[in-house]
Order: structure tokens, then sequence, then C-alpha cells
């Protein structure tokens, strides 16, 4: 193994040891679709949930039941129908759905227990009717009314993992049915959870079932990786929008995306996941800090979410997730290795422990969750010109626009400075830099202190843009 290749894992697992450092002691909320329960990757999944929970992150878990409810309704004979989301059916079939939904709890306690794990299911929702909504009557139906969170905190504390069946109970002890959705946020919100995760199948938000705005990150796999609460919301108005505009047309075109069957079932599955979304902002700004939608077919999508920058599903986040920021001395070491790579290819000239020390007030540095990922110099010279130098980021998160969002941070700075232009030197990034809107420029325009620092062996190129008087 070369080096290289022991610093890149090496590196994977200080993200993962500074994320168990993290979240060490924080809550989570897991919402489990029941339609994992009979797929090969539930048994992974229960097994993940017991490793996090081992690290000390308290664990809370609400399991879907509508497919097992369905199950049982249609072997009784007892009708439905589904209205926004909620399931009509009359009242005397709860003691059915009652029995679908702690059926579904049980196997996922009794898929805990398997991995040494004790849960314990219990009536800590009260609920009250929905009533009568514009002439329908919801009779079997229940909104949350309370959570005995004293209770859940103590259980918690007791290292125990809660599950909450979709059945609240009102007063006089009445069974209702709940959304499983809407009861997962409402703990998270009500717990002040550090994270909510949606476990379902194909929980993926990218182009194939989505109109994804130009300027929303991607990953290489044309997925989402994150939305702030903004962008959630751009992406639900554009999408719900859409929908609304031409309904038949939309059904069209998804049946002709790749991946994308014309089907009632993934039409349902796209409302779900614009429900999410909707769940999410709204959790989110009630003050959960992330809401992850993970495709449940996906292995180790739950570790790989909590224990990565990246992880493999879509985060909702409220703040605090990337940012620029001027960099301290405390942070010579992680920017040292983060331009290494780049230094051992030829990319960036290199840097000294003491080189950094003597100029760390001219970098900023992106940072990730406690993390640094980029990092960007700008340097100012006498004659109203300014050098943007040292421009690296991990090509793990290449694809989250860092590198655009500190060349507008340095530019805005220069403009501040009163520099009439910016200038860049580069062997082999060239065709990077005039996508920023950076032109070719000779040698000789360069401040006669930085002339004298250029090296014809080197024959780094000159690139300039500018800024606006």
């Amino acid at each position: 193994m070369n080096n290289q290749s022991i610093s890149s894992k090496a590196e994977n697992i200080r993200d993962v040891l500074r994320y168990v450092k993290k979240f060490k002691a924080a809550s989570v909320v897991i919402y489990i679709d029941d339609r994992l329960l009979e797929q090969p990757l539930f048994t992974s999944h229960i097994r993940d949930i017991a490793m996090i929970h081992e690290t000390g992150i308290q664990v809370v878990i609400v399991p879907g039941a509508r497919k097992r409810i369905d199950e049982v309704l249609e072997a009784n004979k007892i009708q439905w129908k589904m209205k926004n989301g909620v399931r009509l059916t009359h009242h005397n079939a709860l003691p059915l759905i009652k029995m679908a939904a702690f059926d579904v709890a049980n196997r996922i306690m009794t898929s805990l227990a398997g991995e040494g794990k004790t849960a314990v299911i219990g009536n800590w929702v009260r609920a009250r009717s929905m009533g009568i909504l514009d002439g329908i009557d919801f009779s079997a139906a229940g909104d949350i009314d309370k959570i005995q969170t004293d209770a859940v905190r103590t259980i918690l504390e007791d290292r125990f993992i809660p599950i909450f069946p979709c059945i609240g109970w009102s007063l006089a002890g009445k069974p209702y049915n709940i959304s499983s959705v809407e009861l997962a946020a409402e703990i998270a919100q009500r717990l002040q959870a550090d994270k909510l995760f949606f476990l379902l199948p194909d929980g993926n938000i990218s182009e194939s079932n989505f109109i994804i705005p130009s300027h929303i990150s991607r990953s290489p796999e044309q997925t989402i990786p994150a939305l702030n609460i903004a962008e959630a919301q751009e992406l639900l108005e554009c999408n719900t929008c859409k929908d609304k505009a031409d309904s038949t047309q939309s059904k069209v075109a998804l049946s002709q995306k790749k991946e994308a069957p014309d089907s009632e079932a993934n039409l349902s599955q796209r409302e779900k996941l614009l429900q999410l979304i909707q769940i999410g902002i709204r959790t989110c700004s009630n003050g959960v800090s992330r809401v992850h939608l993970l495709d449940g077919f996906v292995d180790g999508t739950i570790p790989c979410e909590i224990f990565s920058n990246l992880g493999c599903g879509t985060m909702i986040y409220q703040k605090d997730y990337g940012c620029i920021r001027e960099m301290t001395t405390d942070d010579i070491p992680a920017v040292l290795n983060l331009i290494r790579p780049f230094v051992e290819e030829g990319i960036l000239l290199p840097r000294t422990e003491q080189t950094l020390a003597n100029t760390f007030s001219d970098y900023i540095v992106y940072e990730l969750d406690d993390g640094i990922k980029g990092c960007a110099a700008l340097h100012f010279y006498n004659d109203y010109q300014s050098e943007i130098a040292s421009v690296a980021v991990d090509p793990v998160c290449s694809h989250l626009g860092i590198g655009p969002k500190m060349m507008e941070h340095l530019l805005n700075k220069a403009e501040l400075l009163q520099a009439k232009s910016v200038f860049i030197l580069t062997t082999r990034t060239a065709d990077w830099f005039e996508m920023q809107g950076f032109f070719p420029d000779e040698i000789a325009t360069l401040p006669a202190k930085r002339k004298e620092q250029w090296s014809p062996s080197r024959g780094s190129k000159l690139f300039r843009k500018k800024l606006k008087k």
C-alpha cells in the first residue's frame, strides 16, 4: 500500500473518530418503513442501529406499519381508503390496526434482542380524534396530543431503545391510528433530537425522479447529499408546482425517466418523498438540527450518514453544516494534511508549518462538521493586485461547490481591499479557473515582488480577473 493510500485511509478513520466524538450522547430518531422488514438488508440495518447505540448515541425507533396494516385489513375483508396520506376506515377496524402496528414493533424489538439490545414498546403517545374535516369522517385516525417525553428520556438514560407503534390513546383509553412519519417528527422535535432519519425503500432524491434547480449540489451519482432549509423549500415548490401545473404530463415524464417505471407505486413514492421533504423543513425549523432521507436498499446507509461528511442519503439541515471562516494556527496541521496530495501531484507548491504560521492570516478554510475540507489564501500586493493561492478541496467533497464558494469569498474580500484585479498562477488547473471567470495574462504583468518568485522551470501560467471599480 503506497503512502497516498495510507493517508487517505487514515483520513477516513479520523473522520469516523471525529463524528463518534461529536455525536457521543446525541439522540437520534429513526423511522423505519415496514416495507423493509422482508428485505435482505433489514438484518444489516438492525445490526447498524445496534452498533451506533454502542457508541453512546441514544436511539428512538418509530416503525411505519402501512404495509402490514394493509395486509391485515385485506385478510379480514375490511375496506379502507387513503385521503391526504390518512387511512379512512371504521373505528371497528382499530383492534386489527393496533394488532398490525404492534406486530411490526415486536418484529423490530425481537431483531434488536438478537443483537444484544433491549428495546421497550410503550404507550407514550396521547392522541385525539381527527374528527370530521370538510365533511369527511376520519373516525379511526387521530392527531398527536402529547408525548410523555420525561418517561422516554428516562428510558434513554437507562440505555434502552424505545419503540413507538403508530397508535395513540385518548385520555379515556381509546386508541387511534396516527401517522408514523408525523410521529417520528413530533418525537424528534419534543426531544430536541440531534438527528431524525427516514429509512425507506428507494429514498433517493435524484434527477431520475425530481426536478433539481441547477445551483443545488449533486453527488457523482446525481443525488442530492445536502439541502439547507431554503434549498429544500425551493426544491419542494419547484416539484409541487410542476405537479399542479400538469399532472398528466408529469406522470408521462416520470414514466419515461430511467429507473422510474410508470406505476402508481412509483408515483406514490415520489409523493411520499415530497411529504418527507416538507416534514424535514418543518422539523428543522422547530429546532432539530438535521433530517436525513435514507435509501433502505443501500447497505450501511445509517452509519455512513452519521459517521462521514457526506453519507449516502439526503440531509436537510438548519445551520452549521459547512462554513467558510478565517484560518487559525490550530488549523495548520489539518491544512498541511489537506494540501499534501496536491503538492505530491505538482499542483500546489510545498508549504511548511512555518510558512503557514507566518501567513495564516491570509488564509480561509472551509469547515464541514469540525473537519477542514478546503483552504485558500488571498495575498495582497502594493500595486492593488491580489493573488489567490493554495486552493485545495478534499476530493471526497469536490462536488459540493466548496472551491467556487471559497473563490467568491476571496474575490469579495479583494474588492473590500480595493484591489483592481486578482490573479492566480497554475500548472494543472487552468480550465477550472477559466470556468470561474479568469482569463490568460502575461507573466510581465505580475507585481515585482511576485515576479521575483516565479520560476521559469515550473512554468506556471498566469490567469487574471478584473474586479468591479
